[in-house]
């Protein structure tokens, strides 16, 4: 670590540590309007992990992420597919703080929160599989300007990894476009869960034939 700065090593800490260190953080003005910040919930390690961009009122007020209408609506999606919470998922956000009035987060304020963000995905969940729910998670995570509408759905790699990754449209979005037609973006996100559900699927296969005993 540099000697000159302010930034801990995260990859020295434990989970526990690193957690503490996000409930006391001051790094950006969010953590002077927040009521409790949401750090992350599900195992650790954990071979899929969700990413949305940033804490509601609801969760704002709970410390927990995705517990509101959007959330419950996540929590059934993942269920349609049999990925169950909190047991088969992990859960953070780009942000640890709710921005005021639920505005798109900042890249400064998610600039502040990635060291806790990269502490989570490469030194405790180490996820096989990340969804990235949003058009601000996306972009945060994959460092692209691309539009979502060209994304979603496609699997990419977490840069610089062999990280499987699946961009999806926000629970939020879906609320405000509840329809389940064919083609609509309810039914949309229904195939792309499945897309992560079948990749899941095979690493799990995949870890069962290594640890079959040989003849």
């Amino acid at each position: 670590m540099d000697l000159f700065s302010k930034e801990p090593d995260y990859r020295s800490l434990t989970y526990e540590e690193v957690r503490d260190l996000a409930l006391k953080c001051e790094k950006c003005p969010l953590s002077k309007t927040r009521n409790k910040v949401v750090f992350g919930t599900g195992p650790v390690p954990c071979d899929l992990m969700l990413i949305g961009e940033a804490p509601g009122a609801d969760e704002d007020e709970q410390g927990e992420p995705f517990v509101g209408r959007a959330g419950q609506l996540l929590t059934q999606i993942l269920a349609s597919v049999d990925i169950k919470r909190p047991d088969d998922i992990y859960i953070a956000n780009t942000l640890k703080c709710r921005p005021p009035d639920n505005r798109t987060p900042q890249a400064s304020e998610q600039a502040a929160c990635w060291p806790y963000l990269e502490a989570q995905i490469f030194s405790f969940v180490k996820p096989k599989i990340i969804i990235l729910a949003g058009a601000p998670a996306i972009k945060a995570v994959l460092k692209t300007d691309e539009p979502i509408s060209k994304l979603r759905g496609k699997w990419q790699k977490l840069p610089g990894t062999d990280i499987a990754v699946m961009p999806v449209f926000h629970p939020a979005y879906l609320l405000r476009n509840p329809s389940k037609e064919i083609g609509k973006p309810k039914w949309i996100t229904w195939q792309d869960m499945k897309e992560v559900k079948g990749a899941l699927e095979y690493h799990r296969k995949l870890r069962e034939l290594v640890r079959e005993p040989e003849d």
